[in-house]
């Protein structure tokens, strides 16, 4: 593999590796296929996961017993270590804190982590990965903050376009071999599909396509509005939609609902049973966002209404799709709520029509 100063470590002697993508949701989801790769390539290796609180049901369903083998409420990882930043950077002088980073500190070293591996590229990250002390700690050459590159000990040249294929190339530098591109591993709570399960029967929607008119910010959002003349269309031709929505997205969700005729329903899921309703979903709709990428990873066709972010590196990795992106919209990943002029142009009708595209390819 491409470093720029060889690994000291016999690759084929790691015992513990531990994982560090913070957040947020699609980003976790883009890591864990790599991960995956790096459990096929050490098997007996025990594999750790820091990650923040609120996403950590992505690694483990809330039923998973934090010290049992590997199951499907725990498929990937065989340990989780959660974080939150954002409350430390908040109270940063608070005695909690402390106790709270001290204890982090102490549960990571205990472990005596062979490598650590930064798949986020933050000074944070990278500052999380070097308290684990562990031997070799992998990221890439060219970060998205640059001073995380001084905490590495080894440097990763990225390879791939997809970032996806990004983060394997940084489990094949610990490797130090090509590793198969596995599927994502995502947890299955029992508890959640029966509630999910239950939910849908009391509305007697068997089939189902899951909206997500939401997004991380303003100019990858396609307006809420469109989304339920697309609802109320494919109600039309016999497709029953449903709209997920996450914190401070209830009035998209009434948007889309009052647009749609009141056809549409919102449902607001936990992460445990958004995994549950997405697995079940026969099309989902958004954009460039966590659920957009779960429902990918899950197998979920999609139709990708992208802005601003670029679909080569950023669409729906490993499933069926059809990604809408107009030539006006030009590639930044700054997060303002400015509508993307591009993304204004992709109309209901092209939304539509690549729905049932889709339906009609998977029937």
């Amino acid at each position: 593999m491409n470093t720029e100063a060889s690994s000291n470590l016999a690759s084929r002697n790691v015992q513990k590796v531990l994982i560090v993508r913070l957040g947020s949701m699609g980003d976790v989801i883009h890591a864990l296929p790599a991960v995956a790769a790096l459990r096929q390539a050490f098997p007996n290796a025990k594999i750790g996961w820091a990650i923040e609180e609120r996403w950590s049901e992505l690694l483990r369903a809330p039923s998973a017993k934090p010290y049992s083998p590997l199951s499907p409420q725990r498929p990937l990882v065989d340990l989780v270590h959660t974080v939150n930043t954002f409350k430390w950077r908040s109270n940063l002088l608070s005695s909690q804190t402390r106790r709270e980073v001290k204890e982090l500190k102490r549960t990571l070293r205990i472990e005596k982590y062979d490598a650590a591996i930064d798949f986020q590229g933050a000074l944070k990250s990278a500052v999380i990965a070097r308290w684990a002390k562990a031997s070799a700690i992998y990221g890439f050459s060219a970060p998205r903050e640059k001073f995380a590159r001084r905490l590495y000990s080894q440097k990763v040249q990225v390879a791939g376009t997809h970032i996806v294929e990004q983060n394997l190339s940084l489990a094949e530098a610990l490797a130090q071999e090509k590793l198969k591109m596995p599927a994502a591993l995502l947890p299955h709570d029992d508890a959640a599909e029966q509630k999910m399960q239950q939910w849908l029967e009391e509305h007697r929607i068997s089939s189902f396509i899951l909206l997500n008119p939401g997004a991380g910010w303003g100019a990858k959002q396609w307006p809420a509005e469109r989304y339920g003349h697309v609802a109320k269309q494919l109600a039309a031709d016999g497709l029953s939609c449903l709209i997920n929505f996450g914190p401070r997205e209830e009035t998209l969700a009434k948007t889309v609902q009052q647009e749609s005729g009141g056809i549409a329903q919102p449902v607001n899921c936990s992460i445990s049973e958004l995994i549950a309703l997405t697995r079940h979903a026969r099309l989902f709709i958004g954009g460039d966002t966590g659920p957009m990428h779960l429902a990918a990873a899950l197998g979920v066709p999609v139709v990708a209404i992208f802005g601003p972010t670029d679909p080569a590196r950023n669409g729906p990795f490993a499933t069926c799709n059809v990604v809408l992106r107009n030539s006006a919209s030009l590639t930044s990943y700054s997060h303002h709520d400015n509508a993307d002029e591009g993304l204004l142009q992709i109309s209901v009708q092209d939304v539509l029509a690549a729905a049932r595209e889709l339906v009609g390819s998977v029937a």
